[in-house]
């Protein structure tokens, strides 16, 4: 396999998300209710020599006062639940808390993927390796591992609590002219924008699925392409970065991973040419079998920086930790990671 354009990724290649459960819709009280008053028989009349109050006099100012508190009070307690954070920040792409945007959570250091979630025993005992991050093919058309039995919202939970950080991969529609022929079944076909808006929302209904909160990176996988094909990879960027708008539209921080020779040469090359919407951070792969995450030829030095790296160095790998053992893919990073819900 080649080091400069691996066709694709190592272990990624044959469990559908667990159902997770719907949170439910957060309570709206009902409006107050007020009693009716009680009329009386006949009000007295008013002595004639009594003249009508100013209206600056401060028994009107009371009154009004009161009117005003109890009209606020009513449509306090009628307005609809507010809707959940990553809707509050739809509009105009960033997420809107109580008080201030959640920054995304950075990890600098080793990460490795593998095809499957593994189980939490074996996460455990992988604790005593030199990774601390890995990533996790949470959704997507195109995952080589579509059935992952382990990747739950409690799994999520779990291994979080352990330590691990977590960079979750989107295998979703690829390049018309994507190498692997296992990938030729999810090729983009339609419009490459309508179908990139569509899948980058089903990403983030399968983040929110799994605990995942917004600010969070979803990362597109991109596997290596034909490179030099204009039209295929003009498809392709018309797909990147409409799935990277609706993604960072819904609060989230859109990712990329793809080959450094193909995907990400191309998407370098929109960059310098002035491209909106293109993805936050990149994840390239080039299976040098070291590290060389800020000097990868085909990015401007200043290019994704700071805290927007992953270098996928090395592919197929075995490695055991703790008595097990996993086929993995090594990368090292200094990017952001899953935000879990706690």
């Amino acid at each position: 396999m080649s080091t400069h354009a691996p066709p694709e990724r190592g272990p990624e290649r044959g469990p559908d998300l667990a159902s997770a459960p719907v949170a439910a819709a957060a309570a709206v009280p009902a409006a107050a209710s007020v009693p009716a008053p009680v009329p009386a028989s006949a009000p007295p009349p008013s002595p004639p020599s009594s003249p009508s109050p100013s209206p600056s006099s401060p028994r009107v100012r009371t009154v009004v006062t009161a009117l005003v508190a109890a009209l606020v009070g009513a449509a306090l307690l009628t307005a609809p639940a507010p809707a959940s954070a990553a809707r509050q920040g739809a509009e105009d792409g960033t997420w809107r808390g109580s008080t201030a945007p959640v920054e995304p959570v950075h990890y600098t250091g080793r990460a490795f993927d593998t095809c499957e979630a593994p189980s939490l025993t074996v996460m455990k005992a992988w604790r005593s390796s030199p990774y601390g991050a890995m990533g996790i093919y949470f959704g997507g058309r195109g995952r080589g591992c579509p059935t992952q039995r382990e990747l739950t919202p409690a799994w999520v939970a779990s291994v979080h609590t352990m330590g691990w950080r977590l960079l979750p991969l989107f295998v979703g529609s690829q390049a018309p002219c994507v190498v692997a022929a296992a990938k030729r079944p999810f090729a983009i076909s339609g419009s490459p924008t309508s179908l990139g808006t569509k899948e980058g929302g089903e990403a983030v209904r399968a983040a929110e699925a799994l605990g995942l909160g917004t600010s969070s990176p979803l990362y597109l996988d991109i596997e290596a392409y034909r490179p030099g094909d204009a039209p295929c990879a003009a498809t392709t960027l018309s797909f990147v970065r409409a799935w990277s708008r609706e993604v960072r539209r819904l609060g989230y921080v859109p990712g990329y991973y793809s080959s450094a020779d193909t995907g990400v040469r191309d998407i370098e090359a929109a960059r310098r040419a002035g491209t909106t919407d293109l993805p936050a951070v990149m994840w390239f792969a080039r299976w040098l079998g070291r590290p060389a995450l800020y000097t990868e030829p085909v990015l401007d030095s200043q290019a994704w920086m700071p805290h927007a790296r992953i270098h996928q160095y090395a592919g197929n790998v075995a490695e055991a930790y703790g008595g097990r053992r996993l086929l993995i893919d090594r990368n090292t990073m200094d990017a952001p990671v899953a935000r879990v819900i706690e």
